[in-house]
C-alpha cells in the first residue's frame, strides 16, 4: 500500500517540479528589486491595486502555489522513503 502511493507521489512531484520550473521561466522580472524596498515605491496607481488581477499576478500567485507544493511533497516523500 505504501508502495503505492509512494509511487503516484513521485509522479504528481514530477509534474509539480516541470510546474515550478516552467512557471518561474516564463515570468517576468521585477524591476524594484531591493533597491525599491529601499527608496520606497508608489502603490497608489490603479496597476498596483489590482496587480493579481493581471497576468502577471496569476504567474506569481500560481508559481508561489506550486512551490508550496514542491516544498510539502518533498517532505512527504521523504517521510515515505524513510518508512
Amino acid at each position: 500500500m505504501v508502495v503505492v502511493i509512494r509511487n503516484i507521489l513521485l509522479v504528481i512531484y514530477a509534474i509539480v517540479c516541470l510546474a515550478v520550473i516552467i512557471l518561474a521561466t516564463i515570468q517576468n522580472r521585477d524591476e524594484n528589486g531591493a533597491s525599491g524596498t529601499i527608496v520606497g515605491s508608489s502603490t497608489n496607481n490603479f496597476y498596483e491595486q489590482n496587480k493579481g488581477r493581471t497576468k502577471e499576478g496569476r504567474l506569481k500567485r500560481y508559481t508561489i502555489i506550486s512551490g508550496s507544493l514542491f516544498v510539502i511533497l518533498g517532505i512527504v516523500l521523504s517521510i515515505l522513503f524513510v518508512m
